[in-house]
């Protein structure tokens, strides 16, 4: 039998007052979690590595990753326009002319671990309040229907894909 002191835990507690909504968060704070241990043992020489193309860099990634998740909270979930604080953190935007990832290189693990933290802390804060109800609601917008509580869900499976990526860029760095 394991120690109780050292044995893991395993749950989704709620992280907001209204419990359906405090699980989908505490999953996306899971999912974050796991991300940043694949982030352990990067090196600044492995963020900005881009192999062949199609594929894009570890820091390329992680931009794509705080701008997806502001993206779908402000213009998805709450219809509205990009706060100056975040236009500042994410000044580039997701895509070139030919579709691929802007690239962004030229950053530290630092800088787009904050980059990642101050998203996460303004979506938090914004879904935090939400009533189950509001969670389910179908927000209409120019090209689809969607509910925050399938944002949520593509969120998590977003930075899982992404995750995974990451992973392989790591492990296969050139020397």
């Amino acid at each position: 039998m394991s120690d109780p002191v050292s044995r893991e835990r395993l749950t989704l507690e709620p992280i907001a007052d209204e419990p359906e909504v405090g699980r989908w968060l505490s999953a996306l704070e899971d999912g974050r979690h796991d991300t940043l241990r694949e982030l352990e043992g990067v090196t600044t020489e492995m963020l900005s590595w881009n192999p062949d193309a199609p594929l894009n860099s570890i820091g390329t990634i992680l931009y794509h990753i705080a701008l997806i998740e502001a993206d779908w909270l402000l213009d998805d979930i709450q219809g509205r326009a990009y706060p100056d604080w975040t236009r500042k953190l994410l000044p580039y935007p997701d895509r070139d002319a030919t579709g691929r990832l802007i690239q962004v290189d030229d950053e530290t693990l630092a800088q787009h671990l904050d980059r990642l933290s101050r998203v996460r802390r303004f979506l938090l804060d914004e879904l935090r309040p939400m009533t189950a109800e509001d969670f389910h609601q179908v927000r209409v917008r120019d090209r689809y229907d969607v509910s925050p509580a399938w944002v949520l869900h593509h969120l998590l499976q977003h930075e899982a894909e992404h995750r995974a990526h990451i992973a392989w860029l790591r492990d296969t760095f050139p020397g």
